[in-house]
């Protein structure tokens, strides 16, 4: 079975709702038309009714049999507002939590915070930022997680490769810990596409081939993952030339039992692993989805404003599967 076939079968008809903060762009109300049309989730539309159903009805597309919450209209506003306020512990007045849950993507994850949808995608028309901070705020991180992480599938050859890259999106330079944090997360991401994680710290070195601060902080941190997931197939540090190809390996790294066989890429910093995804994505043609927010206590994904309607498509089908996980 293809991966989003598989995680179709997981979602269809479960009642899985997700929350779209910019569902007046034509990109989004296309997409979640799919969605709903396949029932494989119960699109949450957020943003001015009216602007809504005028851009849905600009483009022929049938909104009817879907919820839309207006923060200027909304019967439940004055629970979100306790609610948020409660959430942010003082940090916050009731006129400042006012003024802040008239912008969508605090509405929406406050919404996905309090169970009334049980995801949210945005991106397409706001930055990273925009997303991802209302989602650490209000629905942070689960326990044993300092930091949510960026994951992108890559995945070329008709699903013939399928291979996790990690943090391509969220943190510039995180600490031995939370790199270790991010294996360990990106390893659930994987498993959630049916890959059977075998993960590799990559590095500029391979097992002590070049000695520098940055090489020692990627050997801590695999020596941090592996306290914390014993039995996680990781290893590191390595190049990736060494734990993409079994020849290399033997050469470089052959008592490894990832070496070679690797499946999950998770970068030393946030430069390589961008740079990383964009070369194979532009000189590779692997097919780059994401970024996956990973380590929140509930799936929140971030669109790139670049996205077309596919993309929403499937990033929403991947959040709703998220929604799934422990």
């Amino acid at each position: 079975m293809e991966l989003f076939d598989s995680l179709k079968f997981k979602i269809v008809r479960r009642g899985i709702k997700i929350a779209f903060p910019e569902a007046s762009d034509t990109r989004i109300l296309s997409a979640v038309a799919r969605l709903r049309g396949e029932e494989l989730i119960e699109p949450v539309l957020i943003g001015k009714q009216k602007e809504i159903e005028e851009a849905a009805s600009t483009r022929g597309i049938n909104i009817s049999n879907m919820t839309i919450y207006d923060p200027d209209n909304c019967k439940r506003w004055e629970q979100i507002v306790e609610a948020f306020l409660e959430r942010r512990k003082g940090k916050a007045t009731r006129e400042q939590a006012e003024e802040i849950l008239k912008d969508e993507n605090y509405f929406g994850t406050m919404l996905t915070y309090m169970g009334i949808t049980d995801g949210l995608v945005s991106g397409a028309i706001h930055a990273t930022g925009d997303t991802v901070r209302p989602a650490l705020q209000i629905i942070k991180t689960k326990p044993g997680v300092s930091r949510t992480s960026g994951a992108f599938l890559m995945m070329r050859g008709n699903e013939q490769e399928k291979y996790i890259f990690s943090d391509c999106a969220i943190n510039i330079a995180p600490e031995p810990k939370e790199l270790a944090e991010i294996a360990i997360e990106s390893a659930k991401t994987a498993e959630m596409f049916d890959i059977d994680p075998k993960v590799a710290m990559l590095s500029f070195s391979t097992k002590g081939s070049a000695k520098a601060p940055q090489s020692e902080a990627t050997i801590e941190a695999t020596k941090i993952a592996k306290e914390l997931a014993p039995d996680l197939p990781l290893d590191g540090e390595l190049q990736f030339d060494s734990a993409y190809i079994q020849t290399v390996a033997q050469l470089k790294a052959p008592e490894s039992e990832v070496a070679g066989k690797a499946n999950v890429f998770v970068f030393p910093d946030l430069q390589s692993g961008n740079i990383g995804y964009k070369i194979a994505q532009r000189l590779g043609n692997f097919e780059a989805i994401g970024p996956i927010l990973q380590g929140l206590n509930k799936p929140v994904s971030d669109l790139s404003r670049g996205c077309n309607e596919e993309d929403v498509y499937k990033l929403a089908i991947i959040t709703a599967g998220q929604s799934l996980m422990d």
